[in-house]
């Protein structure tokens, strides 16, 4: 097998510029961000990184979801305390002030490149959805969740609400949110719901 030309891969240097780009967002935001500072934090050369990223965008894309990928998925015994432990944690991040640019900026960037829209979905969101995944199927197992629930739904509002609110409606995402929006999943997915309406 061929190896390809250059220098060979540096995971430290790699690392490095992953961390420079998480130090930078909280520092400058998002919207600030630019390949050369990240570069220069890292004490890399520019065409180091753009060997391994060719936007900023991909590139913020995976040092967060470096960030995400180190939390650990909660096991508190219970569906309940588990969500509500990850509901904290969510909170944590949407307090943080380098949060906003950074989501918008995604968001923007999402809508004009496919490329982009992918690496985010399947690494910031998809890092966070397939801990709540393990969350649910755990509730499950444990019969505190009904068996045949609709993940893919379960999930939406477990993270829908927030986001919202977050983005669109600029209104308080905070404890009291957090709260309701585990009880109402809690009860949508019970193993014994309510009666429903006609």
């Amino acid at each position: 097998m061929s190896r390809r030309p250059g220098r060979p891969r540096s995971e430290e240097a790699h690392g490095a510029i992953l961390d420079a780009a998480v130090q930078l967002i909280r520092e400058v935001g998002y919207d600030a961000l630019t390949m050369d500072a990240i570069a220069s934090r890292a004490g890399v050369g520019k065409a180091t990184v753009y060997r391994r990223w060719s936007t900023k965008e991909t590139l913020a894309a995976e040092a967060v979801e470096r960030v995400m990928r180190a939390i650990p998925v909660p096991d508190t015994g219970t569906v309940e305390g588990d969500l509500r432990r990850m509901m904290r944690d969510a909170l944590g991040m949407y307090r943080d002030p380098s949060s906003g640019a950074l989501l918008s900026g995604f968001v923007a960037a999402m809508a004009r490149s496919e490329l982009i829209a992918k690496a985010v979905r399947s690494g910031i969101v998809g890092v966070r959805r397939e801990a709540l995944r393990q969350v649910l199927e755990r509730g499950v197992a444990r019969g505190e969740l009904r068996k045949g629930l609709d993940q893919e739904l379960a999930l939406d509002l477990l993270g829908g609400p927030l986001f919202y609110r977050f983005l669109i409606t600029g209104g308080p995402v905070d404890e009291r949110l957090a709260r309701g929006v585990v009880d109402a999943v809690l009860r949508a997915f019970s193993p014994s719901p309510g009666p429903r309406r006609p």
